[in-house]
């Protein structure tokens, strides 16, 4: 698996909201906002699911996710694809509806659980979409 760097996870945690992108199996896209997401180790990242009804099933059929980090506090962008797995039940789920209560005041409904498998550059100039990691 590929690991996040500490300045990539440093990002992660200076952006409050990113986009979070799928496709289902026909390969029709959607894209969401989160604001929940936690970098677990270098190589899995949690996010939680509220209410994103079109991504979960997108994700059964097509379990791959990109992440779009961007804000004026990073000056930077990276684009973080991964495999996904959906967990509803279990120690982890648990971990992270706790943890949602906490920050947000939402019940997570389920955990989706990204394993980092490609980190790209996506800012402008010549290196843009040149694969980092």
């Amino acid at each position: 698996m590929v690991k996040l760097t500490s300045e990539m996870i440093e990002m992660i945690k200076a952006t409050r909201v990113m986009p979070l992108a799928t496709a289902s199996a026909d390969g029709e896209p959607n894209v969401v906002p989160i604001g929940v997401l936690y970098v677990i180790d270098p190589e899995t990242l949690w996010i939680g699911n509220q209410f994103m009804k079109a991504t979960e099933k997108n994700l059964k059929e097509n379990p791959r996710a990109c992440i779009y980090l961007w804000s004026p506090e990073t000056k930077s962008c990276l684009k973080i694809k991964g495999d996904v797995t959906l967990l509803d039940s279990g120690a982890d789920y648990e971990d992270m509806k706790k943890r949602v209560m906490e920050s947000k005041k939402l019940v997570c409904n389920q955990l989706i659980v990204m394993k980092v498998t490609g980190v790209f550059d996506c800012k402008s100039g010549p290196k843009a979409g040149d694969q980092l990691l």
